[in-house]
């Protein structure tokens, strides 16, 4: 008896014990530190005076270099960033082989010209001769014949000359027009294939914007339209001009291509950056979106969400069903609701239920 009211007794003080270290666990959860957030309130965009698309900058004249010719590259002349003027000599190949080539040609533009040489006396010999009946319609048939196949060897040495030119060309890259080099594929003694891009140049101050229009808007873009174009990353809104439309959407995912020369300007602009172009024509859309920052969105995999502030100040991620990207901004299709409130940055790293302090 006294042995089962001795287990029982252990058995009351363990629970005892572990209910006590379950309260010590949750003061400890429950005393954790907030993270500072900031939050934004989701807002409705019923401006629909403008179309924005997203675009890219890109050099108005650009060109990626290569040769018709396999061989080694015997010397870059030119690193990324060098200014370089049209007919510049950019890249020598080794050209052993075009040479011991070229001089086989030579010599035999030597053997061509004298034979020629030789069946033009003997031509013109003999139409003295037949002029005056000295020789028979057979011989001087004859003596025409060399003298043909003689002057159209010649001609056939030459264009071989002219082939072997226009390979040296190939082994000599050379600038097509006055630019910048912006990339550099080789370096001396690597192999150079036919077509493969050796060097990349552009012309410096002269840009172009490759946007993106939506089918239900492009309608409405007609070529020579002013339009506004914001460069994000230095807060710049530079003008431009609708240079070309695009017909067809065959090949740009169901968008049609919009083309946009930039004006002049000392902004420091530079080939690569994305733009967000406005285009001075009505939305055929007219329900107003909800957009939030890019930089607002949680990606894991193929989901994207946000975290949202919860009635007792946690951290909530919500998945989005997202749709197109204006700018830094991106829409919501669902997901999200007005005037419900989102962390927009946060000095330490949310999960779910993460208590918060809104700054």
């Amino acid at each position: 008896m006294k042995k089962y009211i001795y287990i029982i007794a252990l058995i009351s003080t363990s629970l005892v014990l572990n209910s006590c270290g379950s309260e010590d666990k949750k003061v400890v959860a429950g005393n954790s530190p907030a993270i500072p957030v900031k939050v934004a309130k989701v807002q409705l965009n019923a401006n629909n005076s403008f179309l924005s698309v997203s675009g890219k900058i890109q050099a108005t004249n650009s060109a990626d270099l290569s040769t018709r010719m396999m061989g080694y590259v015997k010397k870059v002349h030119v690193n990324v960033g060098d200014k370089v003027k049209k007919g510049q000599l950019l890249v020598s190949l080794n050209n052993a082989d075009l040479q011991a080539k070229k001089a086989q040609i030579d010599a035999g533009i030597t053997k061509a010209e004298t034979a020629f040489k030789n069946a033009e006396k003997n031509y013109n010999r003999f139409k003295n001769l037949f002029e005056s009946n000295s020789v028979t319609q057979k011989e001087m048939d004859d003596m025409t014949a060399n003298y043909q196949m003689a002057k159209a060897g010649l001609e056939s040495a030459k264009q071989m000359k002219n082939e072997i030119n226009a390979q040296f060309a190939y082994s000599n890259i050379t600038a097509p027009f006055n630019g910048v080099i912006t990339s550099k594929n080789v370096e001396n003694g690597d192999m150079a294939n036919p077509g493969m891009p050796l060097l990349s140049m552009e012309t410096p101050k002269e840009f172009e914007v490759m946007a993106m229009v939506p089918e239900t808007e492009i309608s409405q873009i007609k070529t020579g339209t002013s339009v506004n174009v914001l460069v994000k990353s230095i807060d710049k809104t530079i003008k431009g001009k609708v240079t070309e439309v695009s017909t067809s959407a065959k090949n740009t995912g169901g968008q049609y291509l919009v083309k946009v020369d930039l004006e002049k300007t000392d902004a420091n602009i530079l080939s690569g950056m994305f733009t967000t172009v406005q285009f001075p024509v009505s939305r055929n859309v007219k329900s107003a979106m909800v957009l939030i920052p890019t930089d607002a969105i949680v990606k894991n995999g193929q989901l994207s969400g946000v975290y949202t502030v919860s009635q007792s100040n946690t951290a909530l991620l919500r998945w989005l069903r997202l749709g197109r990207t204006y700018g830094d901004k991106v829409e919501v299709l669902s997901g999200l609701s007005a005037s419900e409130s989102y962390i927009i940055s946060a000095e330490g790293k949310l999960f779910n239920g993460a208590k918060i302090s809104i700054q």
